[in-house]
């Protein structure tokens, strides 16, 4: 393992529960390779899943070429340090705001959301690769530091639900969305964030494209509950 982060980066994900890595993931080369992948995906997923293509859900399941990225040292050795040296990859996805539409995504704990596919308590941490200029203009993440601390807080179902690309949302008193954070990052540049950190982002009303990579990574304690056909991959150890 190359060390990619510092003490002092590990300490201040676990105390804010995210971390925006100022650097390239990828080689150059490599990062071409993978926006190329994933302007393919852009172009073809509608017509071969019948999805919209503002929710690419799990795509390595369905080409695995995209391994070569999310079993990638580069992307490993930002994530071991968060949760050891065995590692399984849990899952990838993309929530794309195009040009001509940017919907909102409600403050969430992406945990809630997976419950249901582990047996004990889900432990994951998430590579959110920049495939775009990733600003507060075109609808960047936005975090709440330190709430992954209190985890599985209450979910309801959003109102808006035509204008969101999620259906649930953390109930508005259990936290305090005056203390946001942006995750402001270039192309090949990521954050890490832990699954109960409250996130989400704005509607970017047709102004410019935010695509990112989400790449999940769990420790292998974690325990499939073999719900839905999830498929997990040993990545390390």
């Amino acid at each position: 393992m190359i060390q990619r982060l510092s003490a002092a980066q590990v300490e201040e994900y676990r105390d804010r529960g995210f971390l925006i890595v100022d650097e390239p993931v990828f080689s150059p080369g490599k990062f071409s390779a993978f926006k190329e992948r994933f302007e393919l995906h852009l172009e073809i997923w509608e017509e071969v899943t019948g999805e919209p293509v503002e929710k690419i859900d799990r795509a390595h399941f369905v080409d695995p070429r995209l391994l070569d990225w999310l079993l990638d040292d580069a992307v490993l050795d930002l994530v071991e340090p968060l949760i050891g040296s065995d590692i399984a990859l849990f899952a990838s996805s993309c929530l794309n705001k195009l040009d001509n539409v940017g919907k909102r995504i409600p403050w969430h704990e992406d945990g809630s959301y997976w419950k249901p596919l582990a047996e004990n308590r889900i432990e994951v941490a998430t590579v959110w690769l920049a495939i775009d200029p990733s600003t507060p203009d075109n609808g960047c993440m936005r975090v709440i530091p330190g709430s992954h601390l209190v985890r599985d807080r209450e979910h309801e179902k959003v109102s808006d639900l035509d204008e969101v690309l999620l259906s649930e949302t953390v109930r508005e008193d259990l936290f305090d969305e005056s203390s946001a954070v942006d995750c402001v990052l270039e192309p090949n540049h990521c954050s890490l964030h832990d699954a109960y950190l409250i996130h989400g982002s704005s509607a970017t009303k047709g102004k410019a494209r935010r695509c990112g990579y989400q790449m999940r990574y769990m420790p292998t304690t974690v325990k499939s509950s073999h719900c839905g056909a999830q498929q997990v991959y040993l990545a390390r150890g």
